[in-house]
């Protein structure tokens, strides 16, 4: 569906009578933001992702608000306001732990969507006031960004399911692009000229296989064809960026579903690289088998609301050339440990090119794998001593990956598993660690020789 050139034509109102939204499955917050902007004598609707999850039956993970108010009106409306986004300003209005994001209505041609998160908490710039078109040197398609109408707001969202509008004025629904239609046949539709938006914002190739592997939508042929041939413009994103698109595909409870996506379509090349290269030698080996159990693994704990992180994916993701790099330096007599950390440190730098990963994240995950060699360690006190380390947990817990993907032997990870679960003094016979006099671990309680050896008397002058 193409935007028209001459304003958009007018909705197709679905009545309340004949959708399944109301009022109960919104958030209270939501609600009150809602009533408080109609109460004022503006436009106020319900948005994007909320009002498609609740069409089809999924509970909406958060609750976004479209407006004809600007930015400063609603700071005006509500104390809790605060005004983010230095290119595109939005509002967020707290309510205890909870975060309604208002957002004004936008010209059509606006390239970013309200929910894309290309927002930060900086103080607002004022949004240009014209509407200036161009591209870059690299092919994509940049406008600058003004407020416009809710009939202009529908033509810069992303897909024709996230473009439903519910108006709290009546509960109907505002369906522009055959939104309606697309959601109950579970098609996943760009709005305009796939090439187009595509060029606008190649991140839209991201969302439609996120979207794809949450929702379980079809991609359709016209929105699918040109991401092939396309894929190269993720090139030129930020690296940040994609490390916010990398979470949002990795970390929501379904991983392994969008890394396959990510394969089908060509893109992975373009978020991993040497991952997708030593893929490509070895479709079904050792690695292929760590990534797909360590997404599994991951999309459990999501489901299961237990903590994960994206250190641990990544060391998933990136452990074949990590591995491989390892090897050479192994080869030329590097000890294991070293190894490992400085293979880690130069794929990650290489990494850094298209997924940029903060140091909070790759200094653990060097740390994990290298202490891997250390699990081999099964005898005496410091085999004990290892299992209070900062790091044991979550490198035992990679050991385990390893081993159930074959690229460690079971025997190794089933022996640190008994030992974690054996009362003290069994632990040290099982590594053969004497206890002291004390019934302390030898060696506990003696006094450490200072450095510089054995201390020497002052001279006397005979000598």
């Amino acid at each position: 569906m193409n935007q028209p050139n001459d304003g958009a034509p007018a909705p197709v109102i679905v009545a309340r009578a004949d959708h399944p939204l109301s009022r109960s499955m919104i958030s209270t917050s939501a609600l009150k933001v809602l009533y408080q902007l109609k109460d004022a004598g503006y436009q106020a609707f319900l948005v994007g992702g909320c009002v498609r999850d609740i069409v089809i039956g999924m509970e909406p993970k958060d609750f976004d608000v479209a407006t004809n108010a600007s930015p400063e009106e609603v700071r005006r409306l509500f104390r809790s306001c605060r005004l983010i986004g230095r290119r595109f300003r939005l509002a967020h209005v707290r309510f205890g732990h909870q975060i309604v994001e208002v957002a004004t209505f936008r010209a059509a041609g606006d390239p970013i969507e309200p929910d894309a998160d290309d927002t930060d908490d900086e103080p607002a710039e004022e949004p240009p006031s014209d509407d200036r078109v161009h591209d870059d040197d690299t092919g994509r398609l940049l406008r600058d960004n003004r407020y416009g109408t809710v009939d202009q707001d529908v033509w810069r969202r992303d897909f024709t399911c996230n473009a439903l509008y519910y108006n709290i004025e009546d509960f109907s629904i505002w369906d522009y692009v055959g939104g309606v239609a697309d959601v109950k046949s579970r098609t996943l539709r760009l709005i305009g000229d796939p090439e187009t938006r595509y060029r606008e914002d190649p991140v839209r190739m991201l969302r439609a296989i996120r979207f794809q592997a949450k929702l379980g939508f079809s991609i359709h042929e016209g929105t699918r064809e040109p991401i092939a041939r396309l894929a190269s413009l993720l090139e030129q994103i930020p690296p940040a960026r994609l490390l916010d698109e990398f979470q949002k595909l990795f970390l929501a409870g379904f991983g392994q579903r969008s890394f396959e996506l990510l394969m089908e379509h060509g893109l992975l090349e373009q978020l991993f690289p040497a991952t997708a290269a030593w893929l490509a030698e070895e479709p079904d080996g050792m690695a292929a088998r760590l990534i797909r159990a360590g997404l599994a693994n991951t999309d459990r704990r999501v489901l299961e609301d237990r903590p994960v992180t994206p250190m641990f994916l990544f060391a998933v993701l990136l452990f074949g050339p990590i591995s491989a790099a390892a090897q050479k330096r192994f080869e030329t007599g590097s000890q294991a440990g070293q190894a490992i950390a400085e293979a880690a440190d130069q794929v990650v730098a290489e990494q850094n090119r298209r997924i940029g990963i903060p140091k909070r994240f790759s200094i653990p995950m060097r740390e994990m794998l290298a202490l891997q060699p250390r699990f081999h360690r099964r005898e005496g006190r410091r085999a004990l001593a290892f299992i209070s380390h900062p790091r044991f947990r979550a490198a035992y817990d990679f050991l385990v990956l390893r081993a159930e993907s074959g690229s460690e032997d079971p025997a190794v990870a089933r022996w640190w598993t008994e030992i974690q679960e054996l009362p003290q003094e069994e632990q040290q016979k099982r590594v053969g660690a004497d206890d002291g006099p004390s019934g302390q671990p030898a060696g506990a309680g003696r006094r450490r020789r200072r450095r510089g050896g054995r201390r020497r008397s002052a001279p006397t002058p005979e000598s």
